[in-house]
């Protein structure tokens, strides 16, 4: 269950960079019915799952827009592993996306009526960003209580940064992308493991491309844009 739990928290925390809205976001068009489709590869270059997104509603107020995505995610055999949703804001000149929304319903409802608190700072995305632009950093905590017992779990995103633009093909087209660095590390019990990753950004789009890292370097997995629609 705890590897389980930490692989959700992974797979959403990559998909914070897929949305934002349509008139306060540079990067990400977001209109109700925009949709998106991605390719799961593992570490071997393998296909391992393909996940949907599509904005189901979009309202928006002056300059302020507040949306929610439904996700879909798929083993390479087509099975559904999870469904879920979350709600986003834009505002002003950057992206927010609310946390406690990130976190899949089917996952939560493993717990039953076990205790849960949720804490954590948002995902921030300006709309311009610049190459060696320092971004602030974003983390997620959960507390739950089994049988008087406290299992904590968090994950950080830190040392976010604008690293390089770079262009990307994929069998969508091709896009100049800027290219984001984090490293995420993940605390559950007595583990603690970092997980550095990049992120390509295209204007209009959002995110087209993902990598995650072993501490070595070499690629865990990774992310590609493979459908698109408005």
């Amino acid at each position: 269950m705890k590897i389980k739990l930490l692989n959700a928290l992974f797979f959403l925390i990559g998909i914070a960079f897929v949305t934002a809205q349509d008139n306060c976001s540079t990067f990400y068009p977001m209109n109700e019915g925009v949709s998106m489709e991605y390719t799961n590869y593992n570490k071997k270059g393998k296909t391992e799952g393909v996940s949907t997104y599509k904005v189901i509603e979009a309202n928006h107020n002056g300059d302020t827009t507040t949306a929610t995505m439904s996700i879909n995610l798929k083993d390479n055999k087509g099975k559904d592993i999870y469904s879920t949703s979350y709600n986003l804001a834009c505002s002003g000149n950057a992206v927010t996306l609310d946390y406690e929304s990130l976190l899949p319903t089917e996952m939560m409802e493993q717990y039953g009526d076990m205790d849960i608190e949720i804490s954590g700072n948002d995902i921030e995305i300006p709309n311009e960003l610049t190459v060696g632009q320092k971004l602030k950093d974003a983390n997620v905590a959960m507390k739950i209580g089994m049988s008087g017992i406290n299992m904590n779990m968090t994950v950080d995103m830190t040392n976010r940064k604008v690293e390089k633009k770079e262009s990307v093909t994929t069998t969508v087209g091709t896009y100049d992308c800027f290219v984001l660095y984090s490293e995420n590390r993940s605390k559950m019990m007595m583990a603690n493991q970092v997980y550095p990753s990049r992120v390509w950004l295209a204007e209009g789009i959002g995110m087209v491309k993902q990598e995650t890292y072993k501490k070595n370097g070499d690629v865990m997995s990774s992310t590609l844009l493979t459908a698109h629609s408005k």
